[in-house]
């Protein structure tokens, strides 16, 4: 009987069964879904400390000061230009009546030779586009009377200076426009940055506004130390003053008994003729500073009822016959440079690398000044911002 099972085909196996591609082709999903997530959602970047916050604030403060200034800048700059093209109007409104009124002098030559039977040239003049042109071409001016030439001379004389006038003021008009523009483009900067700085702080949770609160503390009570140590030193260096003034007095007496004691110098602690001078216009510019304490720091104001800080200072000096210009940058150039160890009351004193904060010595260490938005024009440490320098405006 034959064999079967020879004609049986070999069972063969499959290299790669279904359940083994399911698997793979899962994985290979998975591995894409997992790569795509993490494409489609990057890890968020840490969360700023509080004391990264408080110095972006402080930054972002800082350059809306120096933003403010700028704002000051192109806004004396637009209102100066603005008066200037209103008296450029102004003047060529009064020449063009002037034009008119020769016009209508030359109007009546004309008349009188248009009643005698003929348009003369008089007539011709004021129809023509350029009259020097015409007295050139016809040699009209030896044909016309003196009163007759002196008319026309004038009339061309006046037209030529309106032109000029209109000239000049639509280039002033421009020149508004563009300082207008700059304006605005600086308005807008101080607005940013108070907005992010409003956001920063809203941000932080109650803990973190507690955390913030307590390093502004620690760094006032930093500055106020440094104000106390300044006013023990002005103390000791005052009374050292007054004795050894008490000494050349008592020593005068004694070797010359028969003649009065002369009047103690200045020595440069701001009496005598001219410190006295300068000390009676600072205390009325620092009085006026003080009767402002309480009223609210604004960019851009120069009071009555709120100021920014050069505005305050500005218009404390006014207040001592001093006019003072309107910017930190400005004001930082007039009178006389003098070391921080040197100030008097009255002094300006200027802070930061870029001049953007002004305050009004008052002694001891301290300022009156107008701080930041949100605060109050008030007493100060001169110490809680890195001074630039200090000039004595009168």
């Amino acid at each position: 009987m034959p064999v079967l099972a020879s004609h049986r085909k070999p069972r063969t196996t499959r290299p790669h069964s279904p359940a083994v591609g399911v698997t793979t082709a899962a994985l290979a999903g998975v591995t894409l879904l997992t790569t795509q997530s993490a494409q489609a959602a990057p890890a968020a970047p840490p969360k700023p400390t509080v004391e990264e916050v408080q110095k972006k604030v402080d930054d972002l403060y800082r350059q809306a000061g120096t933003a403010t200034q700028q704002y000051n800048r192109a806004k004396e700059s637009t209102d100066e230009q603005r008066r200037k093209v209103d008296r450029l109007l102004d003047d060529v409104a009064k020449r063009t009546e002037e034009i008119n009124e020769s016009r209508r002098s030359l109007g009546s030559y004309a008349a009188a030779q248009y009643r005698a039977g003929a348009v003369g040239p008089t007539a011709a003049l004021i129809f023509a586009d350029s009259p020097q042109s015409y007295f050139d071409q016809t040699h009209l001016m030896d044909r016309l009377s003196e009163r007759q030439r002196s008319a026309v001379a004038e009339y061309e004389g006046k037209r030529v200076a309106a032109a000029k006038q209109r000239a000049e003021a639509t280039k002033s008009l421009d020149t508004l426009t563009e300082s207008q523009a700059t304006l605005r483009t600086t308005k807008q900067t101080v607005q940013r940055k108070l907005g992010e700085a409003r956001t920063l702080l809203s941000r932080l949770t109650a803990e973190e506004k507690e955390r913030l609160a307590e390093l502004e503390r620690k760094r006032e009570a930093e500055a106020r130390r440094k104000a106390e140590a300044r006013a023990k030193a002005e103390a000791e260096a005052r009374a050292e003053a007054a004795e050894a003034e008490r000494r050349r007095q008592e020593e005068a007496r004694q070797n010359q008994p028969t003649e009065p004691a002369q009047p103690p110098t200045d020595g440069g602690s701001g009496t005598g003729s001219g410190g006295s001078t300068y000390a009676a216009k600072a205390e009325k510019a620092l009085a006026f500073a003080r009767a402002q304490i309480g009223k609210p720091y604004v960019w851009g104001a120069t009071g009555p009822s709120s100021y920014d800080c050069s505005g305050l200072t500005q218009a404390a000096w006014k207040a001592a016959g001093v006019d003072l210009p309107r910017t930190t940058w400005d004001q930082v150039e007039v009178g006389t440079r003098v070391a921080t160890d040197d100030l008097l009351p009255g002094d300006l004193v200027f802070f930061y690398d870029d001049i953007s904060h002004v305050g009004l010595y008052i002694g001891g260490g301290k300022m009156i000044h107008a701080p930041k938005p949100g605060a109050n024009v008030r007493e100060e440490s001169i110490y809680y911002m890195p001074i630039y320098g200090s000039v004595r405006p009168a």
